[in-house]
Parts: structure tokens; sequence; C-alpha cells
């Protein structure tokens, strides 16, 4: 074998040998995100002949869906807003001249439980008569259904006569006037717990019709932080009873303060949400009605890093973080009213990219973030050295 053959089949050998199908990594292989979070991953070419191609799409071959956005080299697959059709598996794959590689992430939606009871509050219902109340809780992971029976501030456990997955019925054969009172239905798991409350009313007895009435004027507010949000309860029944108001699983905002059957918050944030309980009280016994608050924020940005030292010729990626009321929109500018450099690409959710930085790519970089409250600006600053 002359050297021209052999050198010829040596670097055909070493051609073979160098020459692979793409093998791919991910990060994380499984994530977990709560409804209107936002979720990543990030697939990266480990080994194989370049160029290699990346892509994503869903193993059950449906549409990636509105929210999901790929980068602009195919690395990073973004799941912002999440919602409960986000669930499942994201396959990235890679092409290249050699073939193609897979690999493949899982997203889980946690949610918390939301529980709904029928007949709805208030039930009324004659003494002897039979009582039925259904619970039908749904989240993830899969609640547990308790009912329970409230006797003043305490709350009783009862055994439920049919349980399933999503259900739990309780009853009674024959009504007696002491199985009147408050009813509710707790869903629980690691994401939270919720409860819905109804009155039953059981006529026929000493107490018939002399139960009082509790009424909000609004069941629904939507506040923003910082506003003094004021609710209004009247209670109806003989003798007049007395209001008094109270948040569920939580004390009421120390902010705050009730005049009459006016409840008055002041200055409220995020932590003031939930659900808020008028409670009309007389000698007959209770009743109650509920008015459930969101308070929305404008953003907080952040930027990360905040400072970046990078040599001419060195990529940059700067990424904008907010917390607040979504949606939120992120736009990048530049201090002193310079324009971005020509070369930069941003992302709608809060990425800068800028590839072969030069000197003058030096400064302050801006990140405004903006939602229907408001809006909020972070800066990192970056040294480019020759």
């Amino acid at each position: 074998m002359d050297v021209s053959t052999a050198t010829l089949l040596l670097t055909c050998l070493l051609h073979a040998a160098t020459a692979q199908a793409p093998s791919l990594s991910i990060e994380p292989r499984g994530a977990s995100a709560r409804l209107g979070e936002t979720a990543s991953f990030h697939c990266r070419a480990i080994s194989g002949t370049q160029p290699i191609k990346l892509e994503w799409k869903k193993t059950n071959n449906q549409p990636l869906g509105d929210n999901v956005k790929v980068g602009p080299d195919g690395t990073v697959l973004t799941i912002t807003s999440v919602k409960a059709t986000n669930q499942g598996s994201y396959r990235c794959i890679g092409t290249n001249s050699q073939g193609r590689g897979t690999i493949t992430a899982s997203l889980n939606i946690k949610q918390s439980p939301k529980v709904r009871v029928t007949p709805a509050s208030p039930v009324d219902l004659k003494v002897g008569r039979a009582l039925s109340l259904e619970c039908h809780a749904t989240g993830k992971p899969r609640p547990t259904i308790t009912w329970y029976k409230q006797e003043g501030t305490q709350h009783t456990a009862l055994v439920s006569s049919t349980t399933t997955d999503s259900s739990a019925q309780y009853k009674v054969a024959a009504l007696r006037a002491q199985d009147g009172g408050t009813y509710i239905c707790r869903a629980q798991n690691k994401e939270g717990s919720t409860e819905v409350k109804v009155q039953v009313r059981v006529g026929g007895g000493a107490s018939d019709g002399a139960l009082p009435k509790a009424t909000v004027s609004v069941e629904e507010i939507t506040a923003v932080q910082g506003q003094t949000v004021t609710m209004q309860c009247q209670g109806s029944g003989s003798p007049t009873p007395v209001i008094s108001w109270s948040k569920l699983r939580a004390p009421l905002p120390w902010q705050h303060k009730v005049v009459g059957g006016s409840l008055t918050l002041t200055n409220v944030g995020r932590q003031d949400s939930g659900q808020y309980i008028c409670t009309a009280t007389n000698s007959a016994g209770e009743t109650e009605a509920y008015v459930q608050m969101e308070v929305e924020s404008p953003p907080y940005a952040t930027t990360l890093p905040d400072q970046v030292a990078a040599r001419a010729g060195d990529a940059l990626r700067l990424q904008c973080l907010a917390h607040g009321s979504y949606p939120i929109k992120f736009q990048w500018s530049r201090g002193g009213g310079a324009s971005l450099p020509s070369r930069a690409t941003t992302t709608s959710e809060g990425v800068l990219l800028i590839g072969q930085l030069s000197s003058s790519d030096g400064g302050v970089y801006k990140c405004t973030a903006t939602n229907h409250v408001g809006s909020h600006e972070a800066q990192a600053r970056v040294t480019v050295r020759g």
C-alpha cells in the first residue's frame, strides 16, 4: 500500500469516526409550574457533526401553543403564563447531515384545588326531610375532600356517605332541628386548601324563620395595590342580627376598620387577596355571605446579571425578571438615550442577546417591565474590554 492510499484510508476512517448524528442534553428533564407562571427548558447538542439544527415538538404531535416560544437558535423553549393545556412532554430534536437525535422533557402543572358544592347555599329543608350535599373538587395533585360541620369556632369532621376520586357526598336521612347550621367542604393538596360553606336551614322547629340573613353588596372585588377598599354587608332577621367580619384561614389585615356592616381596608397589598366573610348573628343562629378580593400589583423588575465584564467579541445575554400581576411585557433600551446595537435581539420573555460585543456596546442597559397596573425599570451595567 503506497503512502497516498494509506493517507486517503486514514482520512476516511477519521471522518467516519468524527461524523456523528447529534447527541443532546436538556435541562431540566422535568419541571413543575403553577398556572400563570413561566417555565423554560434548555436543549443543547453535546456532540455531533456541525451544523446542528434544533427544533421543538410536543410528543403528542399537538401544536406547541400560542404561549410557547422558541428562541432564535432553537436552544430555549419558554412557556409564559402557563395554562393547564401546557402540561405534557416536549421533545427537542437535533438534525444534521448524519441523522438526528431526540431528548424529552416534561412539564407538570400544579393547581390548588377548585371546589363546587351542590346544592348551593342556602339550603332550606323541613324537619324529617333528607339532606344530600355533594362536593366536587379538582386540582393537581389530586386533592383530598373532607366534609365538616362548623360548631362555633370548631370544625367537626364528618363521615362522607359516598366518595370518589373527585367528589364526596354527605347525607342525612331524616333531618332534625339541630342538624341546621354551616357545613364546609374542604379540598386540600400540596398547592393549597380551598373550602366552600353551605348554610343548611331546617324549618319546623322552635326557631323556624328566625335565622338572620347576611347580604353583601358586591361578591367579587379587584383592587390595585395601595388602594383603600370598603366592603358592605347588611343583616336582616329578628332579633336584629349583629354583623362581624373575618377572613378565610387568616386574620383580618392589621390596617382595617369595621363600622356597622362596613369593612374598610387601607393600603391593600397582594397578601390581602382572599375570601372575606360577613357573619350575621342573632339568638336564632347565624348565616354568612362572602366577598372574594384579588389585589393586583405593578411589576417589580430585576436583571440577571446586573453587572457584566466582557471582552470584545464575546456574546452577551441579559435576562429581565419580574414579579407582579400577569401578563407582564418587557422592553430593553440603553441609558442616555442611545439605541440598542443593530446586532441586538430581544425576546418576549425578557432576554436581551448581543453577539460579538464591541467596545461601543459598553454602558447601561435598561429593562422596563409593564403590566396593566404599572411599570418598573431595572438596569444592568456592561463593561467591554478591547
